[in-house]
């Protein structure tokens, strides 16, 4: 399918581009070629080929989120790296009503 100059002035309005009678030229070439690539993909028949959302075959990589008790032995690993720590806790300031209690 070729698209007209007219066509490629009409998508570049709508952009807010400008260009000049070399590049209009330029455009509405690569877009005649781009359709046509388009056009082609269209003829092939995919009707046995399931559809894929990745090209690799991946399955949930990510372990199973399963609740367990904590070590303590990393626990105060964790805790020995952090700034500051109060009954057990990562301590960190603040961030709303100024540090108060509450919400005047």
């Amino acid at each position: 399918m070729a698209i007209s100059k007219e066509q490629v002035t009409h998508v570049a309005n709508l952009a807010r581009l400008s260009f000049d009678d070399a590049e209009l030229s330029q455009f509405t070439d690569q877009m005649s070629e781009i359709t046509d690539m388009f056009n082609e993909l269209q003829a092939v028949d995919t009707t046995d080929v399931e559809p894929m959302t990745h090209v690799v075959d991946l399955v949930n990589v990510v372990r199973e989120d399963v609740p367990a008790p904590a070590d303590p032995e990393e626990r105060k690993a964790l805790l020995a790296n952090a700034p500051d720590t109060e009954d057990g806790y990562i301590k960190v300031p603040a961030i709303f009503n100024n540090g108060e209690d509450s919400a005047e």
